[in-house]
């Protein structure tokens, strides 16, 4: 991570200022409406929302505008970071405590446990929490399964099953882009199903090479070639935006994605649950592959903290929780929120996700399981196995556990997924 000296103390000579300039990644259509409503909310209350939106799936243009920034000492006073990240940002010193606004408003009480560990850094709170999405979601087009008398898969062999009455009747059955991160997407998924959210953390949180040459990592890479030709073999690098798109407009039968397709379906004007349902993907109905936006607060010469306490404060607000997700597609992080105000899909995930660590995945390309570097890593490498078809399933296995070895080698006395008591 970035050498960076931490902010000095607050001085009495600065005055507190209610404009926050936020930078985040939510710059779709459906997500740019999620962020206009938290700025409208906000600005009711007093505090400006300064937008600094950076484009770039899965956050990875925005976390290198962040780094620049900081380095050049113009840090934005909020910013979109998610999972552990939060913990390597606040190792540095940079971010605002949160402490007094968790305390006044239990966060503990109210929060689920897993997102409450998240937020935690050395027992202070780091971040205030939005929502959570579900990344192992099967959509698929109710109209189409409904002349070709299918059943949406529970498993991957009836996926097979269902994608091959598909094609047979001239439709691609799966929306797919070869974008590195959506390809790791894919990926966890697949490892979830092959193996539920305990082997599935040895891989990705523990890093375990002796997972790496596991069977059932062999296994998800063998059907991740499966898919390849499912969605059409030389698969094209597509912004999400446009894979969603694709489905839409009927040229794909189904997609796998997180649950924040919902939203942008709904600007193609599709209804769920009337032109398109929503399950778990196939072997991870009873699982949850958890991604929780966050916003964190850098403290600079703490002028702004009045104002970010209260930003802190308003984001976890039953009618903020609930509004807000229901634009973005997302699930309150709130153990008391209302289920009858989510729609089926959301109704799932939230109750899904109730279930607990047992069933909890965290998502590796959503900066959920482990560092940053350690992520690109392997994202970089599953990618690669995938657009190379000469490379055997075997050599991709031992590529990653050389990774692991050299990420265990390395990561000792750094903050990550494997510092729980660090973090708690």
């Amino acid at each position: 991570m970035l050498a960076i000296v931490p902010p000095a103390p607050a001085t009495s000579s600065a005055a507190p200022s209610s404009g926050l300039q936020v930078l985040h990644w939510w710059t779709s259509a459906s997500e740019r409406r999620a962020a206009d409503l938290l700025a409208q909310r906000l600005g009711k209350e007093g505090v400006q929302w300064e937008d600094a939106a950076i484009p770039g799936g899965a956050g990875i243009g925005a976390g290198k505008v962040l780094k620049g920034r900081v380095l050049a000492g113009d840090a934005p006073e909020v910013t979109q970071i998610i999972g552990v990240s939060v913990a390597e940002w606040a190792e540095m010193g940079l971010l605002l405590e949160l402490d007094n606004v968790a305390v006044a408003d239990n966060w503990r009480g109210v929060l689920f446990p897993t997102v409450q560990n998240l937020i935690k850094y050395r027992k202070h709170t780091m971040a205030a929490p939005l929502g959570i999405h579900r990344v192992n979601t099967l959509f698929y087009n109710r109209a189409l399964f409904a002349r070709l008398k299918l059943t949406p898969p529970t498993s991957w062999t009836e996926f097979d099953a269902v994608a091959a009455r598909l094609l047979a009747a001239g439709v691609q059955p799966l929306a797919q882009s070869s974008e590195a991160w959506q390809v790791a997407a894919l990926f966890e998924n697949l490892v979830l199903a092959e193996s539920g959210p305990a082997f599935y953390r040895a891989l990705f949180v523990r890093r375990s090479p002796a997972a790496a040459f596991d069977a059932r990592t062999a296994h998800a890479l063998q059907r991740l070639r499966t898919i390849k030709g499912w969605a059409g073999g030389q698969l094209a690098e597509r912004p999400w935006t446009e894979v969603v798109r694709r489905f839409a407009t009927g040229q794909a039968g189904m997609m796998i994605m997180g649950d924040w397709a919902k939203p942008e379906l709904a600007e193609h004007r599709m209804v769920l649950d009337q032109d398109y349902g929503c399950v778990g993907a196939p072997g991870t109905g009873a699982y949850h592959l958890y991604s929780v936006d966050t916003l964190s607060m850098f403290a600079g010469d703490y002028r702004h903290r009045e104002a970010q306490e209260k930003m802190a404060r308003l984001l976890l607000s039953p009618s903020i929780q609930a509004d807000f997700n229901l634009l973005k597609g997302a699930v309150p992080v709130r153990r008391d929120a209302d289920p009858a105000r989510m729609d089926s899909c959301a109704r799932a995930s939230w109750t899904t996700f109730a279930g607990g660590e047992a069933v909890q995945a965290p998502s590796l390309v959503h900066r959920m399981a482990t560092d940053e570097a350690s992520r690109d890593a392997i994202i970089a490498e599953v990618h690669r196995y995938l657009l190379d078809d000469a490379v055997p399933v075997a050599v991709a296995q031992r590529r990653l556990a050389a990774l692991f070895r050299l990420f265990n080698l390395t990561s000792q006395g750094t903050p990550g997924a494997q510092d729980t008591d660090r973090r708690r």
